[in-house]
């Protein structure tokens, strides 16, 4: 599954970058979730064409991830946005328990939201 996830996010950050084809046999197999023999019957070609289209589209995706890194910087991001909210609902809660400040309460509720809504973008 972990592979799969990858090649999906992969096919998002550098998908426009291969050909139409490659795109398209990435994405009946990865999205689609399509066999090998199923894009094969569909698009008029072997079994074995369609396995070595989506190697090398797979390859390029690895070789653009290991030159660019866009994917592993979002993972990043997104891990760290998490952080965020974790940290800023412990402070909120830290802030009830001890009925510390209002200010303290709105400043936590604020940067959630802030962090909740880069996630969504």
């Amino acid at each position: 599954m972990a592979k799969n996830y990858e090649m999906a996010v992969l096919i998002d950050f550098y998908g426009e970058m291969l050909t139409a084809k490659q795109r398209d046999f990435l994405e009946y197999y990865y999205n689609d979730d399509l066999s090998l023999s199923e894009i094969a019957e569909n698009e008029g070609i072997t079994r074995q064409g369609v396995r070595d289209a989506i190697k090398r589209a797979e390859t390029q995706l690895q070789e653009m991830e290991t030159r660019l890194g866009m994917a592993k910087r979002y993972e990043e991001i997104r891990a760290g946005l998490n952080d965020i909210i974790e940290i800023s609902n412990q402070i909120a809660e830290y802030n009830l328990r001890h009925s510390l400040s209002k200010e303290i309460n709105d400043f936590s509720v604020r940067i959630k939201t802030a962090a909740m809504t880069m996630l969504e973008s």
